[in-house]
């Protein structure tokens, strides 16, 4: 299953990640959100999205590997795939048809957001 994750790209950007070539994806609070983290498979598709400066989806990236001994703080380490051909901004998201259900819009605040193939091939298309 691809996810979408979102960073605020002030803090951690997908430039960040091309130039680290590998990052441990933490910082989540959210229970919902650590639940996928745990649930992740190593080789899942990924999908990073700026959130609260430039509020559009960047890049690709894929799990690498899943540490879920500790619940509340698993270790899900994570690299780059490449940048999108074309940025998709959060106003082009919401008005994708294949978006009309996605948690991404029913919550909002949701910083690992789960994605069909449809949207994940919309978002690099």
């Amino acid at each position: 299953m691809p996810f979408l994750l979102k960073t605020e790209p002030d803090k951690y950007s997908y430039d960040d990640l091309l130039k680290d070539g590998e990052t441990t994806w933490d910082g989540i609070t959210n229970n919902q959100a650590l639940l996928y983290l745990r649930n992740m498979k190593p080789g899942e598709k990924l999908v990073i999205y700026h959130s609260m400066v430039g509020k559009a989806a960047v890049g690709t990236a894929k799990v690498v590997s899943v540490d879920a001994a500790d619940p509340k703080n698993p270790n899900v380490r994570i690299k780059p795939v490449k940048r999108l051909k074309k940025e998709k901004s959060l106003d082009e998201i919401r008005q994708a048809g294949v978006f009309k259900d996605s948690l991404l819009f029913r919550q909002f605040r949701l910083s690992v957001v789960p994605l069909t193939d449809a949207q994940y091939d919309w978002l690099l298309a």
